[in-house]
């Protein structure tokens, strides 16, 4: 007997009514991911893996293309290397993990277990960094690093995540600050041009810059629920660590100079992005240019045209398996809702119906996830309208996302009315600010609202600060953040 589409999966949780579980239920029935038998960690499972491998590869290419080489650099540190830079490990100590044995040895020196890699990459670019003819080195890694996190959520934030994580030598302030900034503009694009999440970017404050940085600029994200994500950082990292880690370069003026540094990073945190900006009460939604599958062929079979039904599924699924991440869902026992109601769990952007009144009119039908929207195509229409189609979905995507966005930004001069919008609305808020840490510190604690970034494009015209009513230095953006 075939499943029917009442026995699929339990409903998720409402979003209104739970959004923790819902994101949870959605990344768990859609089998994104499960957890590990270890505390605070996630298994990523083949179809959540596949979206990340999307993801990599474009992001890949654009490293590349701006001329960046991945590498590879140990896992454990040293503790005496990351002893080195004091305000560094102040920023980790909290969330370090540590190797003090091996097999039955105890070990003469602690191992950290990598947090991040600057410890280890700069004290490899204090020997090989001579001159300025060895500058710049513009490298990048692909990793996993673990932060031994209080609290866990799958892909936000667990005590073991991939990412990249690049890191660049430079002989100018200037050529660290270019790279530094060219760099957020790389993710910017990524993020919004192949994820369909709009961004703000701009500059940390003091108070939430990377430790040990000069400077932290980030790209923020407005998930569904109101909350902020930060969804990328580069850092400029000044001479900080080179000082430390004694980075030293002949320059051209025969003078021994320090090398400036940048370092910048996104990770697996922003598949929980996609999850919470595109997703519904039906599951995920997934962005055709990263989606694991973008069309799946579903057969709509009978007992007569069994066959033939199967076999013009098969013939697409040939055609299209070059140009398409495509898959041709031919499992029995199985109803067609059933199959539609997986599939659309799963997010898969584009699902294909193919039966035998579609047969006799050479015809196929195409419905969209993000809408829900069918349309029928003539079959010989369809090596034009798929790829357009993916195209749609995926500025649609982007446009609605940008849509929810403007409608949850928020300006104000009242703090009165900033909490109330903190408290009722959430999203974004855009402040002005004084500048002082301490305003930004009593808002927090007030009212558990961080500054996300101070916006790199800022309004004419003087302001006075959201909290103490004195001059302002920016204008800046409020958010309560995951």
């Amino acid at each position: 007997m075939a499943k029917s589409d009442k026995d699929f999966v339990k409903e998720v949780t409402p979003r209104t009514e739970d959004y923790s579980q819902w994101y949870l239920d959605v990344i768990l029935k859609a089998e994104m991911m499960d957890y590990a038998p270890v505390k605070g960690c996630m298994v990523i499972r083949p179809y959540g893996y596949s979206l990340w491998e999307n993801m990599q590869k474009r992001l890949d290419k654009r490293f590349k293309e701006t001329g960046h080489k991945n590498a590879y650099f140990p896992l454990f540190i040293p503790e005496s290397l990351l002893q080195k830079e004091a305000e560094h490990v102040e920023g980790f100590a909290p969330e370090v993990a540590w190797v003090t044995q091996g097999g039955n040895d105890k070990l003469t020196e602690r191992l950290v277990v990598r947090p991040t890699s600057e410890a280890i990459i700069c004290a490899m670019y204090a020997r090989w960094i001579q001159s300025w003819r060895d500058l710049p080195i513009l490298l990048n890694q692909w990793c996993n690093v673990v932060r031994w996190e209080k609290v866990t959520r799958p892909f936000l934030r667990t005590s073991e995540f991939l990412w990249q994580e690049g890191h660049t030598a430079h002989r100018t302030e200037e050529e660290a600050e270019e790279e530094a900034r060219k760099m957020l503009a790389v993710y910017v694009d990524f993020v919004e041009n192949d994820l369909a999440i709009p961004v703000v970017a701009g500059r940390k404050t003091e108070r939430e810059k990377f430790a040990g940085a000069l400077r932290t600029y980030s790209i923020e994200a407005l998930m569904s629920d109101g909350k902020a994500l930060q969804a990328g950082t580069s850092h400029n990292l000044g001479q900080h660590f080179a000082k430390v880690f004694d980075i030293t370069f002949l320059d051209q003026d025969d003078q021994l100079k320090y090398v400036w540094q940048s370092s910048w990073g996104v990770s697996t945190r922003l598949i929980g992005a996609i999850i919470m900006v595109h997703g519904d009460d039906r599951g995920l939604c997934m962005p055709p240019k990263v989606a694991p599958i973008q069309v799946v062929i579903v057969p709509i079979i009978t007992k007569k045209a069994r066959e033939e039904v199967l076999a013009a599924g098969q013939r697409l699924l040939d055609e299209f398996s070059d140009s398409l991440r495509i898959e041709f869902d031919d499992r029995e026992g199985y109803s067609p809702g059933w199959k539609y109601n997986e599939w659309e769990m799963k997010g898969v952007p584009l699902r294909m119906e193919i039966g035998p009144r579609d047969l006799e009119k050479e015809q196929v039908v195409l419905v969209r996830r993000d809408t829900g929207e069918k349309e029928i195509v003539p079959r010989a229409a369809l090596k034009e309208r798929l790829p357009a189609l993916l195209e749609e979905i995926q500025d649609n995507m982007l446009k609605k996302a940008k849509a929810f966005r403007e409608e949850n930004t928020h300006q104000t001069n009242s703090y009165e009315e900033f909490k109330k919008i903190i408290e009722e609305k959430r999203g974004f808020i855009i402040a002005h600010w004084c500048g002082d840490q301490e305003c930004e510190e009593k808002i927090k604690a007030e009212t558990k609202a961080t500054i996300r970034c101070i916006p790199f494009e800022q309004e004419e015209g003087e302001g006075k600060c959201i909290y103490c009513g004195e001059k302002a230095e920016s204008v800046v953006y409020f958010a309560r953040a995951y």
